[in-house]
């Protein structure tokens, strides 16, 4: 008879690996990963068969937990550029209080562990943020450069606001509202 899968146990996987990734890297051994979670190796494994099943549903737990920050009131009939605004204050609101979630999900964006199935399946939560970024790759600045160029400078740019925004917290808030302003004339 098979045993019950507790949630709260995976949770506690899930959590552990975000705190053990993120600071010691992909490279984490899965022991580590269990005992942060307070768990035996051995229960890991009931949970995710392997070290790259964990990868992929962290991946996909992580990028879940931010579109839907930014899908959150997202102004579906407002123009673009207040579409954009949205998409730029919500993902550095998450990202911000959220440090170690956003290194470790920016390190399996990177890793060829995380699976193209594994990336297809976020496809219907990014809709209303890839057709806002579409649109704004057809125009200004973007209009003749590569698909998702567009995408890419906004998150360059919203790196940078970190970087910055980590030295200077005192203007956090004008560094996000003058750099959106910078982001926002590309596309113009």
């Amino acid at each position: 008879m098979a045993r019950v899968k507790s949630p709260e146990k995976r949770e506690a996987l899930l959590q552990s690996a975000v705190r053990e990734i993120a600071e010691s890297g992909l490279g984490v051994s899965t022991a580590k990963i269990a005992k942060g979670a307070g768990l035996a190796e051995g229960t890991m494994f009931r949970y995710f068969p392997s070290k790259n099943d964990l990868l992929n549903a962290l991946y996909l737990e992580l990028k879940i937990e931010v579109l839907r920050a930014i899908g959150a009131d997202f102004p579906h009939k407002a123009d673009l550029r207040e579409r954009a605004r949205h998409i730029w204050t919500e993902y550095l609101r998450w990202a911000m209080d959220r440090q170690a979630e956003r290194k470790v999900s920016a390190l399996l964006n990177l890793s060829s562990v995380i699976t193209e199935a594994t990336r297809a399946k976020l496809s219907d939560e990014r809709g209303p943020i890839d057709q806002t970024m579409e649109e704004l790759g057809s125009r200004g600045a973007f209009k003749f450069l590569p698909a998702g160029f567009a995408a890419h400078s906004m998150t360059a740019m919203q790196a940078a606001v970190m970087e910055m925004a980590s030295r200077k917290p005192a203007q956090t808030k004008e560094l996000i509202e003058q750099a959106f302003e910078a982001f926002w004339r590309m596309a113009k």
